[in-house]
Order: structure tokens, then C-alpha cells, then sequence
């Protein structure tokens, strides 16, 4: 027979239990209430479409060593700096493609693009640091293009080809900004001599530089 204390403690235990799901189900019913009552007090904005804007990629052909421009049609945004980095994104994941006529490396190319109002007293000097992406005002600009250590390690290493991707991204940015007059390049936050060994980094090139021959972008710095 089974003693009168070990009934009274097997019931008790059985009471507790009862009594604690009561309470879970309870708790999960008053923080599902409040959930809602917070969904329902603070609504997300429905997304609004961005619609389509004309823009313009130059397009570089190793086979002739000619950048060509192209118009395309995509959803920008309204703040410059954003606007620059999705045509620029663009450009960058078309030459990334199978069939492009001048390859560069898949993956992320670039982290972000601002604006400097010029003059600037030492251009050379620029850093990401130094510059936390100001907002792009009136007046002539310098461009500042920070590329990614990835893109620009994987990139092909050669006068022409490296000179063909700088040309494309000077003229890329002065045919949707013309106010910008000079381009900067920078990796991962930071200055850098070369390209990946030859197009020369370490100076601002303005946006005629675009337009001259390969040998007037290079320089014949040795890489890292």
C-alpha cells in the first residue's frame, strides 16, 4: 500500500504541472496580444516603386581598345552618391558577364561613391575616413570611387586592360554627372599606387583623361 505522504506529493507534483501550463499558455497568449497590438500600432510602409530613369554606361572592348556608350534604362535612386554606385554596380556586373567584351571580376566591385565639392587642396591625401561620404552640393566635383581590395587584386594586370576599366568608370560617372570634373580612385577606404601594377591610383585624373589614349591613363609603377 502506497503511504498516505508519497499520494499527497504525487498529487501536489500533478497540480503544479496543471498549474504551469495554465500559466505557459496564458504567457503565450498575452505576448502574441502584444505583438499584434504593436504590428497593428506601428504599420510598415508599404514599398513604393522606384520607377525607371535613362542613364549612361560606357562600354569598353578589349578587342580595339574603345569605350562606347550605351543608354540604359533602370530604377535610380534620388541621393547622388546612391545614384552613381547603382549605375556604376551596372556597368561593373555587365563586364563581369560571360560574354563581355572586356572581363572583370565578378563579385562586389565597389563599396561606395561621393562627392567632393572642388577645389580640393590635396586630393592624393583622401580617404574614406577622412570623408565620411559628404552629400554632393552645386558647383564642380571630385568624384571618389572606392573599389573593393577583391575586385582590384582579381583584376586582369595590364597597361590596356586596367586602363580600359578606370576609362570606363571616368566616363561612366561624367556622362550622368557632368559637374564632376575630377575622379578619384581608392581601395577599401584607402589610397593605392596602382591598379593591379600599372594604371596609376595614386592621383585624382580629371574626366578628359577618359577620352585620351591608353598610355596617358597608365604609369609603369610596379604593383604592391
Amino acid at each position: 500500500m502506497i503511504p498516505r505522504y508519497l499520494r499527497v506529493i504525487y498529487w501536489s507534483l500533478v497540480a503544479a504541472i496543471i498549474a504551469m501550463g495554465f500559466v505557459l499558455a496564458f504567457s503565450r497568449q498575452r505576448d502574441h496580444a502584444r505583438m499584434v497590438a504593436m504590428r497593428d500600432a506601428s504599420p510598415i510602409a508599404a514599398p513604393t516603386d522606384i520607377p525607371n530613369e535613362q542613364a549612361s554606361i560606357a562600354t569598353p572592348n578589349d578587342a580595339d581598345g574603345s569605350v562606347a556608350m550605351e543608354n540604359i534604362s533602370l530604377a535610380l535612386p534620388s541621393e547622388p552618391s546612391m545614384r552613381a554606385r547603382v549605375i556604376l554596380d551596372r556597368l561593373l556586373t555587365k563586364l563581369a558577364l560571360p560574354a563581355s567584351t572586356h572581363p572583370v571580376p565578378s563579385g562586389p566591385a565597389l563599396t561606395d561613391v561621393f562627392f567632393l565639392s572642388l577645389p580640393i587642396r590635396n586630393p592624393a591625401a583622401i580617404t574614406t575616413d577622412e570623408f565620411p561620404a559628404p552629400a554632393r552640393s552645386s558647383g564642380i566635383q571630385l568624384a571618389v570611387v572606392n573599389l573593393t581590395k577583391a575586385f582590384v587584386d582579381g583584376h586582369a594586370s595590364g597597361i590596356e586592360a586596367e586602363d580600359l576599366t578606370m576609362r570606363a568608370i571616368i566616363a561612366t560617372l561624367h556622362a550622368n554627372f557632368p559637374e564632376i570634373a575630377q575622379v578619384r580612385f581608392l581601395v577599401d577606404g584607402q589610397p593605392r599606387d596602382t591598379l593591379n601594377g600599372h594604371a596609376d591610383l595614386s592621383h585624382a585624373y580629371g574626366v578628359s583623361d577618359a577620352e585620351h589614349s591608353v598610355h596617358t591613363l597608365t604609369s609603369s609603377t610596379s604593383p604592391n
